[in-house]
């Protein structure tokens, strides 16, 4: 890249501004410019200065305001779409055909058209992980652009400055001390400066205070805050930093626990507890029910062996025993297990006869548990029942084939074969709760339904969330930034004596320039300095000039 030689004689960076030795602007609009565009300080930002190869492109197009500005907009949409309807994580079902099911009859064709966008799990889904890691990168970027080079300028600022910097800035003020020894009046403003908590730093007949420095970094840490928060939001993708899941477990079930590896939970009991209240004619009328007052599940923890077979529960160690209450989740190795729903008189096991359909004997019984049916069940020597089909969930007939809505036992059919001693071939019955049909004619034998067992359904939520401390650190990180670019100010003042003994000052502050003119007047008074101008504020009368006036105008 080229070099742009001031007349001072260094040499600065192509894209430059302002010298970085004396200050003196660069470009023609700067040098006809009445006041200084202090922006960065004038230094040279790669994105303004390269735009030839890719690399370039890519970055000038991360490092652009109105990028990262869209990003951001994005990225608020696509989440705020994720809080139209309920994410499938609220949603207590489990098989996909359940979730289409759920959406599309609770919310209709919106609902419907909602999960087939996959809107349904917005903030895990890959193009909205893209969505913020370019926000992320576009962050980043923007940052090193910047900041860096911002950074270097300020840390290698130097004490005197070019004639032309001096009074193309807003604040500046020329002309002889108002009373007392001219030559003291440097030491008197080092001495003021210092009382009002600024750096104070000379270089012969010129001096430079500065307050405040670190505020100009204030943005940039808001940017650190940013990326740590959203790197944290993107660890949720990687296996074992997040676990947000949800399972079904029954009375005197044992099942594996999801996202937890090696580790098995038994649900021993599940209690419901109701209000003991009467309804009241308010509520029977507005259709509430009597609240319960608890449920919960007593579970038992258990872990394998360092040595077992992975999902074997066989010789498995008890880890812990816990009462899960609403509030109260059991909680293992960062894990939570939190009870968060329930079913009650879940279909468990159907009880059947065989018998003569004309005399009604019975042949024996049999007892089926729904969520492990055997294939065969035997009576004796010669009469055993066969199950041909099992449908947990009956929900008609596709082409004369029986089919099954879900693999829960709500609405249970079988497929019978029968067979007797009199009828060793068999006979085949297809039994619904009130349904039974006979495809080959009538039969001599049915299964005659006797009894049902129930058990309840515990719906518990396992959650792991490693992310929360990185999250909490980016917004802490975040909200001090704020706090540091919102109530600190950068503040500056040069100062140089010439060999009359006249006065030359100038200064400039990122914001509030009330704060400055404050300092200004405490120091023009104690050092007896000439009246400053404000070449930012229209001056109605004409004059623009002086303490007393530029206290006024500001106020």
């Amino acid at each position: 890249m080229g070099k742009i030689i001031c007349a001072c004689g260094h040499e600065n960076p192509e894209g430059t501004l302002l010298c970085e030795k004396c200050g003196q602007p660069l470009t023609e609009e700067g040098k006809k410019s009445k006041i200084l565009n202090m922006r960065y300080d004038g230094i040279a930002i790669r994105s303004k200065t390269r735009n030839k190869s890719i690399v370039d492109k890519i970055w000038n197009f991360f490092s652009s305001v109105k990028v990262g500005v869209t990003l951001i907009i994005i990225n608020l949409v696509a989440a705020s779409i994720g809080t139209i309807f309920p994410q499938e994580f609220y949603v207590s079902v489990s098989t996909e055909e359940q979730k289409a099911a759920y959406y599309e009859e609770t919310y209709g064709s919106l609902g419907k058209l909602y999960y087939e966008l996959g809107l349904s799990n917005v903030y895990s889904s890959w193009w909205f992980q893209i969505l913020v890691g370019m926000l992320a990168i576009s962050i980043i970027v923007a940052s090193i652009d910047r900041g860096l080079p911002l950074h270097r300028s300020l840390k290698n600022q130097r004490v005197k400055r070019h004639v032309s910097f001096m009074k193309r800035q807003r604040i500046i003020a020329e002309g002889p001390v108002t009373e007392g020894d001219s030559s003291k009046t440097l030491n008197l403003i080092e001495e003021k400066m210092k009382a009002l908590k600024y750096k104070v730093r000379r270089d012969g007949n010129a001096l430079l205070a500065e307050r405040g420095r670190f505020a100009r970094y204030g943005p940039y840490i808001n940017h650190v805050g940013l990326i740590i928060f959203l790197f944290g939001v993107m660890l949720r993708l990687v296996p074992g930093f997040y676990v947000d899941e949800s399972m079904w477990i029954r009375e005197g079930e044992t099942r594996a626990v999801p996202g937890m590896d090696g580790y098995f939970i038994e649900n021993e009991d599940f209690i419901l507890e109701m209000h003991d209240n009467e309804k009241t004619e308010n509520q029977e009328l507005q259709g509430v029910n009597v609240v319960a007052k608890n449920y919960q599940t007593d579970v038992k923890l258990y872990k394998q062996s360092e040595d077992a077979i992975p999902g074997q529960a066989e010789n498995l160690e008890l880890v812990e025993e816990y009462s899960i209450r609403v509030n109260h989740p059991l909680q293992h190795d960062g894990f939570s297990f939190y009870q968060m729903d329930f079913r009650l008189n879940e279909l468990k096991t159907m009880n059947f006869e065989l018998t003569n359909k004309e005399t009604g004997e019975s042949l024996g019984a049999v007892s089926i548990d729904l969520t492990n049916p055997q294939k065969e069940y035997v009576l004796n020597d010669q009469t055993k029942v066969e199950l041909l089909g099992f449908y947990p969930d009956f929900s008609g007939f596709e082409n004369g084939e029986p089919q099954t809505a879900t693999p829960t036992p709500n609405n249970p059919a079988f497929i019978f074969k029968m067979v007797t001693p009199d009828k060793p071939e068999g006979e085949v019955s297809f039994v619904a709760i009130q349904q039974t049909i006979e495809p080959n004619g009538n039969n001599t034998y049915k299964m005659e339904f006797q009894s049902v067992e129930t058990r309840d359904m515990s719906g518990l939520t396992v959650h792991k969330d490693s992310t929360i401390p990185i999250l909490a650190i980016g917004g802490v990180i975040f909200m001090l930034g704020v706090v540091i670019g919102s109530y600190w100010n950068h503040r500056r003042v040069w100062v140089e004596q010439l060999e009359d003994g006249t006065i030359r000052l100038a200064a400039h502050t990122n914001k509030n320039w009330f704060s400055i003119k404050k300092d200004l007047n405490a120091l023009s008074d104690f050092a007896h300095l000439p009246p400053y101008i404000d070449q930012g504020e229209e001056d109605k009368d004409g004059e623009g000039e002086g303490k007393e006036k530029e206290g006024d105008s500001t106020l």
